[in-house]
């Protein structure tokens, strides 16, 4: 049985290694990792899914600007064991943090992903179409989502990163996880 529950700080050791995992290359040096660099996710939208003890499963949101003065969430990454990809665990996760982003009362979630995964969720390239990032990102795989009707209509400018930043501990913590990764 798999269990989603909210993120805990000793999830990330596990947390890296799946990313890592799922996410070929430097997944670092991805542009939405800007948006999230030193930041905590959103209070409430980081969540983790377990079985028997093990992450298999993590997906965060982030607080970001998109264009001026209009909240809105960063979904990323999502990412589940390669092991068990393909039975619907991304899709329940999905789920399950959308439903809590509106219920929080958040109205639109951005994202850059693969179109055809996302758009079953309802995520379209219109809504994010006036926005751009802070470095580079394929314009086909910008995605936006309205949780309120109208959250995202409209938006343009850049998108900018608004979200609570992490305290120096945590940056260090998480630092050194990835160099005893890359070790």
């Amino acid at each position: 049985m798999i269990e989603i529950r909210a993120e805990r700080i000793h999830d990330v050791p596990a947390r890296e290694r799946l990313l890592d995992a799922c996410f070929a290359g430097n997944r670092r040096a991805r542009t939405s990792e800007r948006l999230r660099e030193g930041r905590l996710p959103a209070r409430g939208l980081a969540f983790a899914a377990t079985r028997r003890g093990r992450l298999v499963g993590t997906l965060r949101l982030w607080h970001v600007e998109a264009g001026l003065a209009r909240p809105a969430l960063l979904l990323g990454p999502l990412a589940v064991d390669p092991e068990i990809q393909g039975q619907g665990l991304g899709s329940v996760m999905m789920q399950a943090a959308l439903g809590r982003a509106e219920s929080l009362g958040h109205g639109g979630v951005l994202l850059v992903g693969d179109a055809p995964y996302y758009t079953r969720f309802g995520f379209a390239p219109a809504l994010a179409e006036g926005l751009t990032l802070p470095g580079p990102f394929e314009r086909a795989r910008f995605l936006g989502l309205e949780l309120r009707p109208g959250a995202l209509a409209g938006a343009e400018g850049m998108v900018r990163a608004t979200g609570r930043v992490a305290p120096a501990e945590t940056v260090a913590d998480e630092a050194a996880v990835a160099r005893r990764r890359a070790a």
